[in-house]
């Protein structure tokens, strides 16, 4: 029996949200005399049916499988054309074929179901163990007419899903873009005012520190000048490469194994002045941004080196497992039937409070963590929107006093 977590599972589930598809089975039984008729979602090693008409007690339901090796629908597939037996017995080619024996099966039909985009989707097929007059117009026909409209309604249906994703995305995206507008006219009331305070400030004290002769004051204030300058123009660089990190590049495959490894030796002096375990599960491949996977992966890591604990020893852990469907349904606006893989990043530091556990994510945050109070930097609000543009999603865990775990969710391949 397929499972929800199969891919495949969605196109057996479109067949059945047709309404009309039992119908076309019972049309097909009632007027050609055969005792089974079904629709199929055939690939190159599945045969799945999704909907049957089983008045002959074969035996199949809903979801359940043959091997694909024992039935006709490699070579329908491969030749595109429909197979159509009255009699098998009767038949040159199938009369030896063993896919009738097995099934007892002396007449059969089966028609190609071919998407618009000229994707083979599987079969409409029917059985009976008695012979019956097939090779007609009138039945060959209609299945050709059942055929297209089961054709018409999946396209329908796929075009119904990619619509709704459109909009799932679309309103993601302004969700996004209104959070980082309210970041930005925070920061700019806010966080680019402290800087040019201090160069308004500085600068005024110069004028006058330059009016008496006061030398020494006058270097004083311009090297303080220069900091608030410098401090500003940092801002701006920031802001410049957070509104600049989009999902525009590329997407290839990615071994956040060699992401984690690249990382580690990247802060290996960082690490190994603090004596710091770092300790880490075998990471999954991803479909992603690589120089997005090393951004996110350098600034987790970035951050627990800085904010591991002071005990013997500090300690950073990499844990990974995938979650099930209903695990990371409720944390996204809109379900999505793929499988998703959870990295949780764990220090063994201060921790933070519950109160901060979203403002870890603003941009040029600040928080209150005592003697680890690291200032004003986007790190993690790069964190958040890489992870967005992936699909994913981020949050904080903490505990405080004994350390804070990150935890990233992102879409696993299909």
């Amino acid at each position: 029996m397929v499972q929800p977590d199969d891919f495949l599972f969605a196109d057996v589930e479109k067949v059945n949200q047709i309404p009309i598809v039992r119908t076309v089975l019972e049309v097909i039984c009632r007027s050609t005399g055969m005792g089974f008729a079904a629709v199929a979602r055939v690939t190159e090693d599945r045969w799945i049916a999704c909907c049957v008409q089983d008045e002959i007690g074969f035996g199949l339901k809903p979801g359940e499988e043959l091997e694909i090796g024992t039935t006709i629908c490699n070579e329908i597939r491969d030749s595109g054309q429909a197979v159509v037996i009255d009699h098998v017995d009767e038949n040159d080619f199938y009369s030896g074929h063993p896919t009738p024996r097995m099934y007892g099966f002396k007449s059969y039909i089966s028609l190609p179901i071919k998407l618009k985009s000229g994707e083979f989707f599987g079969t409409l097929c029917a059985i009976d163990p008695k012979p019956n007059q097939l090779q007609n117009p009138r039945v060959i026909g209609m299945f050709h007419l059942f055929a297209e409209l089961l054709a018409f309604h999946l396209d329908s249906l796929s075009l119904m899903e990619r619509t709704r994703t459109a909009m799932h995305d679309l309103a993601a995206q302004l969700l996004v873009s209104d959070d980082e507008n309210r970041q930005y006219r925070h920061i700019s009331s806010h966080n680019l005012q402290e800087p040019l305070r201090k160069l308004r400030v500085f600068s005024d004290m110069l004028v006058n520190a330059t009016d008496r002769y006061e030398a020494e004051k006058a270097k004083e204030l311009a090297v303080k000048i220069r900091s608030s300058a410098k401090q500003f123009s940092m801002m701006i660089k920031d802001l410049s490469d957070f509104s600049g990190l989009n999902n525009s590049n590329a997407f290839t495959h990615v071994h956040l194994d060699h992401v984690l490894a690249d990382v580690t030796t990247q802060l290996m002096s960082q690490i190994e002045r603090r004596n710091i375990v770092v300790e880490a599960d075998r990471l999954p491949s991803l479909m992603a941004i690589p120089e997005q996977m090393e951004q996110l992966f350098f600034q987790l890591l970035d951050n627990a080196v800085k904010f591991a604990g002071h005990e013997n020893p500090p300690r950073i852990r990499i844990t990974s497992r995938e979650l099930e469907l209903h695990e990371i349904d409720d944390l996204l606006p809109e379900p999505l039937q793929m499988a998703y893989v959870e990295i949780r990043v764990e220090d063994n530091g201060i921790g933070i409070e519950d109160s901060q556990l979203e403002k870890v994510f603003d941009i040029f945050a600040r928080l209150p963590t005592g003697s680890f109070r690291q200032g004003e930097g986007v790190g993690l609000a790069y964190c958040r929107k890489i992870v967005r543009n992936h699909k994913g999603v981020i949050k904080a865990e903490v505990n405080p006093g004994k350390g804070t775990t990150f935890v990233i969710m992102l879409p696993l391949p299909h």
